[in-house]
């Protein structure tokens, strides 16, 4: 009898892990470093001294790199193994930004003006960052979160806005005859903008589409929203790690609904005020 055949290895081939696809490690391509949970896009890939890297840069500008090792990277929760590009990617024309703008090849970020933009959660700021960060980053203007609506006064009180110090607020639920609505119209005035969109959280203004789902469903007032919407989703009543899987899916704009593409980009054009530095 012949033997069964075993790899250079003395792996028996019925235990050995298929190969997991090879993905070109294209500029701006986003993925996971299996091993640290690293979630960057693709800065540069080169050669060195130890073999070849991968640079990623993660939403806050931090670079970190990695080597291309085999089943090294996730790519959409699936393990893949990231290669060298045969050659560099042809440049767009004209290049445009994840909210559509053009490009601006090779620009620095301006250093942060006065003018602000709040948003009332974390959640709000990774999804206006994730979307309009390129833009915000040329134009000065920093994106900070409130943790609700109920002390805006206060807060507007403390900025203290004026000519050259704009701010612009972007309110959840922003409805006529709502509390959210009241308060929107006892700060606003000509250097306070509050405009607001009418999801009752911002996952909704992420499309069911992008996010795989036929449509973000209906929760009663008297239930958490978000676990609510994990529970009849079938997802885990885990709301950090299901925003971590909506936020995945958003890549630009199209992934989000026109009531709050129309009022993120109204308030970075009145706070990036002409000729403010």
């Amino acid at each position: 009898m012949r033997s069964r055949p075993y790899g250079p290895d003395l792996t028996p081939p019925w235990k050995k892990q298929a190969p997991a696809p090879e993905v070109p490690a294209e500029r701006d391509l986003v993925v996971e470093e299996a091993a640290t949970g690293f979630c960057g896009a693709v800065v540069r890939c080169e050669k060195t001294a130890e073999g070849f890297t991968v640079t990623l840069e993660d939403r806050f500008g931090k670079h970190r790199v990695f080597p291309l090792v085999p089943r090294g990277f996730l790519l959409e929760g699936g393990v893949v193994t990231l290669v060298r590009p045969a050659a560099p990617s042809a440049p767009r024309t004209p290049g445009r930004t994840a909210s559509g703008s053009v490009a601006v090849p090779n620009a620095r970020a301006r250093i942060a003006r006065e003018s602000r933009i709040y948003v009332e959660g974390r959640h709000d700021a990774e999804l206006v960052e994730r979307v309009w960060g390129d833009d915000l980053r040329i134009e000065g203007v920093v994106v900070e979160y409130l943790r609700g609506i109920d002390d805006l006064p206060a807060i507007v009180a403390d900025f203290a806005p004026g000519p050259g110090r704009r701010l612009g607020v972007l309110v959840d639920h922003l409805l006529p005859g709502t509390k959210e609505h009241r308060i929107a119209a006892r700060v606003t005035g000509e250097s306070v903008l509050v405009v607001g969109h009418p999801y009752i959280d911002i996952w909704q203004a992420v499309k069911p589409a992008s996010v795989g789902i036929p449509a973000w469903p209906a929760v009663p007032r008297d239930e958490d929203w978000k676990e609510g919407t994990c529970r009849r989703l079938g997802w885990p009543v885990d709301t950090p790690a299901a925003w971590k899987h909506i936020l995945s899916k958003v890549n630009s704009y199209k992934d989000l609904e026109p009531e709050l593409l129309g009022r993120v980009e109204e308030l970075i054009d009145f706070t990036a005020l002409p000729g403010q530095e």
